[in-house]
C-alpha cells in the first residue's frame, strides 16, 4: 500500500485542520511530508526536503517541517534555526516520543495531529501571530513520489 492510501479524505482534512488552526495562533509555518520510503539518514533527508520546500525562506526563518516514510518506519521532526534556537533538541525529542505512540499502532492521524499541535503550541509562544501575518506555504498533506 502506498503512503497515500493510509489517509482517507478524513484523515487527510483532519491534519490539513490541525495545520490551519495551530497556524492561526503563530506566524510561524508547519508542512507535512509523507512518502513510502527514505534510503539513509532520515534527519539528512528531511533535512534536504526542508531546503527544496524552501521552508527556510519562512521571514522568522520559524517553518516546522515533520516528515514520515510510512514503508521504512522513519519519520523526523524539525524546525528552522528561529524556532529550534528557542526550543531546541529536548522539544523535538518529546514530541517524537509522543508521535511514536500513535505510529506505532498505525495511527499516523493521530500521531501527526499531536505533532502539529504541540509544535504550534511552541510557535504560538515563541513566534504569536500578527494582525498582518500571511500565510507563506500551502497547508495540504505533501506526498512524496517514491
Amino acid at each position: 500500500m502506498k503512503a497515500p492510501d493510509l489517509f482517507s479524505d478524513l484523515d487527510r482534512q483532519r491534519v490539513k485542520s490541525a495545520i490551519e488552526n495551530a497556524e492561526s495562533m503563530t506566524s510561524g509555518e508547519i508542512r507535512v511530508y509523507i512518502e513510502d520510503e527514505c534510503r539513509g539518514s532520515v534527519l539528512d533527508h528531511t533535512a534536504f526536503i526542508f531546503s527544496e520546500l524552501k521552508m527556510h525562506n519562512t521571514e522568522l526563518r520559524n517553518g516546522v517541517l515533520i516528515y514520515l516514510a510510512v514503508k521504512d518506519n522513519k519519520f523526523a521532526i524539525i524546525g528552522d534555526a528561529g524556532i529550534h534556537s528557542k526550543v531546541g533538541d529536548e522539544f523535538w525529542n518529546s514530541i517524537k516520543e509522543d508521535m511514536v505512540q500513535h505510529f506505532k499502532k498505525k495511527e499516523f492521524a493521530d500521531g501527526l495531529v499531536k505533532g502539529i499541535n504541540d509544535a504550534g503550541k511552541a510557535l504560538s509562544t515563541y513566534f504569536p501571530r500578527s494582525h498582518d501575518d500571511t500565510n507563506e506555504l500551502s497547508d495540504d498533506i505533501i506526498f512524496g513520489k517514491n
